[in-house]
């Protein structure tokens, strides 16, 4: 990747993605499709997993985005029937999702029937497991608002999205249900640091005033590998630690996901011990996060 007009001399960082994580990605959206399918096919349709989606609506929303990623690795494919969401997938901001892309998938993939949309689901997820059987894991695709993503990311993605909405129909349904830490360490390395590393596009736009100057974040745990993210008056990349990083984060990775997804309070994290931050600036991850953020 080009570096950016910010840059100095310090290190840029590798990919993580490794032969043996590519293998990890396919066998944790194989896993995880199947225990959401499952979980949906015995869930009450009608619960309400968020404030405002139901089980149903929940189950499509993740059903459609495979549906769209599956599509998307074919060039030139034509089968996917929701042209409205391919126009809101380029004009996508993480700002605007919930008014845009989100209602946008949900009004064109009107399928409520929880067996014919875990068909869909396991559809989606089967041709897309076919399609990367022989693929290079970094090759990059586009992705939501000009972005650029691998297809180790895209898979570590949607299992993520399978995970964090698992758990909204599970709590909705009191059923168990669980994140393990080496599937979220995927979304992190594959997909989070990923995006950094090929692209954001204008995904992270916003209306906010930029913050001047260089953020540096280094992020550790205890199934990744450390890595910083820098920002820099609106542009991000990933660099390898350095002394000299801002802040210091230390996170278990299913805990910071779901902090990103809004599902648990940042406060709620730290007090519990699966954040700690600390560093020479730990004040500046609060303009970094207002920043890199997610829906």
């Amino acid at each position: 990747m080009a570096r950016s007009r910010y840059q100095t001399h310090r290190a840029v960082a590798e990919t993580r993605i490794t032969p043996d994580k590519w293998n990890a990605a396919r066998d944790a959206i194989t896993d995880a499709a199947e225990r959401f399918s499952t979980l949906v096919a015995h869930a009450d349709p009608q619960a309400m997993a968020t404030a405002e989606w139901s089980v149903m609506d929940t189950a499509a929303h993740v059903a459609g985005i495979a549906w769209l990623n599956a599509s998307s690795m074919v060039p030139g494919d034509t089968s996917f029937p929701l042209p409205a969401v391919r126009e809101q997938v380029a004009a996508a901001t993480v700002d605007t999702m919930h008014t845009g892309l989100n209602p946008a998938l949900l009004d064109a993939y009107q399928e409520r029937d929880p067996g014919r949309v875990v068909d869909r689901l396991r559809a989606s997820i089967g041709e897309i497991l076919r399609l990367t059987t022989t693929a290079d894991p970094t090759t990059t695709m586009d992705w939501l608002g000009g972005s650029r993503i691998p297809l180790a990311g895209l898979l570590a993605h949607l299992t993520n999205e399978l995970l964090v909405h698992g758990r909204d129909i599970a709590r909705a349904v009191d059923a168990p249900w669980r994140i393990p830490p080496e599937y979220a360490a995927l979304f992190f390395e594959l997909f989070l640091i990923e995006i950094a590393r090929n692209g954001a596009g204008h995904i992270l736009d916003c209306d906010r005033p930029e913050h001047r100057g260089r953020i540096a974040v280094e992020f550790r745990s205890a199934h990744t590998s450390p890595v910083t993210m820098v920002l820099d008056t609106g542009e991000v990349w990933i660099e390898e630690p350095s002394r000299d990083n801002d802040v210091r984060v230390h996170f278990e990775p299913a805990a910071l996901s779901l902090v990103l997804f809004h599902r648990v309070p940042h406060a709620r994290a730290v007090m519990t011990g699966s954040l700690r931050v600390w560093g020479r600036r730990p004040w500046l991850l609060v303009p970094f996060l207002r920043k890199v953020r997610l829906p």
